[in-house]
């Protein structure tokens, strides 16, 4: 267990800048100058201002100095080295929770959650195999059964035997799985939802039955949305080492791959931009960490990993589970959880996919009124 502390070497942070003052432009197409027109991806007009941001506004210094202020440590587990986020907690009766993030996530997700949470958990939050200070990459089959293991012996070392999770995104099935596999250990799970999942309906979750003409429509709607975003899951699912080389190669690139997950996947209908739905600069601070340690192609190799391990979502029987569902559909319940399983479950009309960045008092509030009473 070595202490880490993030610090980008200047070479790396002029090589950026430089990188985006000879950005390589596509040429105009008329009449698509409307920089909040997202209707066939990010808008030029749109990525044109952020980048400029990136490059001449954004203080990487300032932001990774607020990353510094929490103890971070590196590990290996199975070959594989692993950043994590440690916070303890000047609580005595503190629960550990461990926080698990996704994609185009990394630890920097829950950068506003952790002080809200501190007063009542120990925080641990480890990076993804190829996410983020968790890089490079040891080999070849890092897929969420392995990660979770790995997760496990990263509590061990830290020593908690027992310890809640919470997880959005990628991480809902971390944290779903570690129930699976370690139901003597997991207090808890909670799982941060929005209705993308609706989606999945007919894939990776059974399609409800007894839905009336009206539900079924409205249910297609949000399929056919759904499907309409998922260019950057088919290539990460099966070409990660095509678009890795262009994710890896231009910042601008790598920018306008992320950055566009920050329209369709936050709230509001997706109709706000990047900015007015996360803080611009926590967001160029997730990019930055992309960019700096080349995870844009280690990243999308955990998409091809996931689609060929033949791995299904899992909960764990017999641990507590509460759902967060933000953005919520009213069809949400009835699709997810049609037999009421889930004893805590609540739905919000704010925030989206990220709700660490988008509503972190709404997440934290519900995530205290979950593992309040549990043990």
């Amino acid at each position: 267990m070595t202490p880490f502390r993030i610090d980008i070497p200047q070479s790396d942070l002029d090589d950026l800048r430089d990188r985006l003052a000879r950005t390589r432009r596509p040429f105009p197409v008329p009449g698509r100058d409307d920089r909040t027109d997202f209707s066939r991806g990010i808008p030029q007009a749109y990525l044109d201002e952020l980048a400029e941001y990136w490059r001449d506004g954004f203080d990487w210094r300032a932001q990774e100095a607020r990353l510094n202020e929490y103890d971070q440590l590196t590990t290996v587990v199975d070959g594989q080295r692993f950043h994590v986020v440690h916070v303890r907690s000047a609580n005595p009766q503190a629960v550990p929770l461990m926080l698990n993030h996704g994609w185009p996530g990394s630890f920097v997700d829950y950068q506003r959650l952790v002080p809200l949470l501190t007063g009542d958990f120990h925080v641990i939050i480890p990076s993804l195999p190829g996410f983020g200070f968790s890089t490079p990459l040891s080999g070849t089959g890092w897929e969420l059964a392995r990660t979770t293991d790995a997760y496990a012996e990263i509590m061990t070392r830290l020593g908690y035997e027992r310890f809640g999770a919470h997880g959005t995104d990628v991480g809902s099935g971390t944290t779903g799985r570690l129930a699976a596999r370690y139901p003597e250990r997991v207090i808890g799970t909670h799982i941060g939802a929005d209705p993308r999942l609706l989606g999945l309906l007919g894939e990776k979750f059974p399609f409800p039955e007894g839905l009336s003409d009206d539900e079924i429509a409205q249910i297609d709607a949000v399929r056919a949305e759904d499907a309409a975003d998922r260019g950057y899951l088919l290539m990460q699912d099966h070409r990660p080492d095509t678009i890795g080389a262009a994710l890896t190669d231009s910042p601008v690139g790598l920018l306008a791959w992320i950055a566009e997950k920050f329209r369709t996947r936050t709230g509001d209908g997706g109709y706000r931009t990047p900015e007015e739905s996360v803080d611009r600069d926590q967001l160029l601070t997730n990019i930055s960490l992309y960019w700096f340690t080349r995870s844009g192609e280690s990243s999308a190799q955990f998409y091809w990993e996931a689609e060929h391990s033949e791995l299904d979502l899992v909960m764990g029987a017999g641990v507590p589970s509460g759902w967060a569902v933000f953005d919520t559909h009213p069809l949400m319940r009835r699709a997810v959880d049609p037999w009421k399983a889930i004893g805590h479950w609540s739905e919000f009309t704010e925030g989206g996919h990220f709700p660490a960045m988008e509503v972190p008092e709404l997440l934290a509030g519900d995530i205290r009124a979950f593992f309040k009473g549990l043990s």
